[in-house]
């Protein structure tokens, strides 16, 4: 790691990334901008365990903004720039990491970042399914493999990552719960229904070896979901089924705390988020009871 730093410094210089100057604000005698140098150092200095997809993140919103001056006036008007709403946080979560980084290991002062305001997220209310939608969906699948996979969804609020990922090996009859490694490379366990139970039976039963127990790749398991969310017109995928699994134990009196546990959030926030929407659909029934009468 010492040499990464001995590195990215050296860089640094040669790169016109800037090292440390008398400041007046935000004025530098040399600007500094983002590179796809700076970038590649920046992933290289990432904690062991780090997950394929978290690097991708980082890759994906940093590459996007090679080339921007790194000071607080360069990073809103990239984040002016972009077209997209929501995802202009992400972009502001990946620059503020990569700031926080080369303040502490001395590539860069002051922090820009610390002078950018967060862009501001639209509080959408959103989508789950019902029981009943998910049985739609399960009764439409076309095959046991489709059917064991939307009930598992439905049932763990299981992660794409995580459902890609189980082996037979890894299902605990004796429990209905599944050992999986989540998130941040974190093992948890995953419940589910005897109803899926019947489901991972018989599917198992056919063909239970392999990389996972369903044959299909995460790019198989995505489209085979938007398949049907196509055919049925109910969204269909991954992000829905983890809602539809908080919500669904929310209207049955599950506590918030026990929700975030079983589906593997570390915070209350998400679970809060998720369950926003059961509140709704409450209110609004009482707001037609009422008015009614």
């Amino acid at each position: 790691m010492h040499k990464l730093l001995s590195l990215a410094r050296q860089r640094a210089s040669t790169l016109n990334l800037g090292t440390p100057q008398p400041h007046n604000h935000e004025s530098c005698t040399s600007a500094q901008y983002l590179t796809p140098e700076l970038i590649d150092l920046f992933l290289a200095s990432r904690r062991q365990g780090l997950s394929k997809l978290t690097r991708g993140f980082y890759y994906s919103c940093l590459s996007t903004a090679i080339g921007m001056e790194l000071s607080a006036h360069g990073i809103n008007d990239f984040l002016s720039s972009l077209p997209c709403k929501n995802g202009k946080h992400s972009y502001f979560r990946s620059l503020r990491v990569l700031c926080n980084w080369m303040v502490r290991n001395g590539i860069m002062t002051p922090n820009p970042i610390s002078s950018v305001d967060p862009p501001k997220i639209q509080k959408r209310i959103l989508p789950s399914l019902s029981p009943t939608e998910v049985a739609e969906l399960v009764d439409e699948a076309s095959c046991i493999t489709h059917k064991a996979i939307i009930s598992l969804l439905a049932d763990s609020g299981m992660r794409l990552s995580e459902v890609t990922g189980v082996k037979a090996s890894d299902i605990d009859w004796d429990t209905n719960t599944i050992s999986i490694w989540g998130k941040g490379n974190k093992q948890r366990r995953a419940p589910f229904t005897a109803n899926t139970a019947t489901l991972l039976n018989e599917l198992i039963s056919q063909d239970g070896t392999g990389s996972n127990i369903w044959h299909m790749t995460r790019r198989g398991i995505q489209s085979m979901l938007h398949g049907y969310s196509e055919k049925l017109g109910l969204p269909c995928n991954t992000h829905t089924f983890r809602r539809t699994f908080a919500s669904n134990l929310h209207r049955k009196g599950v506590d918030v705390e026990h929700i975030m546990r079983l589906g593997g959030w570390e915070t209350l926030d998400m679970v809060v988020r998720y369950t926003k929407s059961v509140k709704f659909e409450d209110s609004l029934k009482m707001y037609e009871r009422a008015m009614k009468e």
